[in-house]
């Protein structure tokens, strides 16, 4: 069913986590964790290995515009509360309620990243 000579192989320590977690949680959803966390390791491995790939090419910076671009950060609570509030401002707006928010704006936009 496996090739054991595949590049990308967890480590047997790895394995053996994933192991014992399924043996102490019984369940769909402890094997669909399981899973997930396997395809993540995975994937990880395959990007890590072209990010360095990319990079030992010549390909200047590659490696991280690929990882950046792979692995998105989720947006900060900083970003999520600006969104929300430019969407709150344009319904109010369609609505003709005028609503602007400036110093709520201003006091989101001092908060740290």
């Amino acid at each position: 069913m496996t090739n054991n000579n595949h590049p990308i192989r967890p480590p047997h320590e790895l394995v053996q986590q994933w192991v014992s977690l399924a043996c102490e949680n019984e369940g769909y959803e402890t094997w669909q964790d399981l899973a997930t966390q396997a395809a993540r390791w995975g994937a990880d491995q395959e990007l890590e290995a072209c990010c360095e790939w990319a990079d030992e090419t010549g390909w200047t910076g590659a490696g991280s515009v690929l990882r950046r671009f792979r692995r998105p950060k989720p947006p900060s609570l900083k970003e999520q509360a600006l969104a929300e509030l430019e969407l709150l401002r344009g319904d109010a707006n369609a609505h003709g309620l005028g609503f602007d928010a400036p110093t709520i704006r201003r006091a989101l936009e001092t908060l740290p990243d």
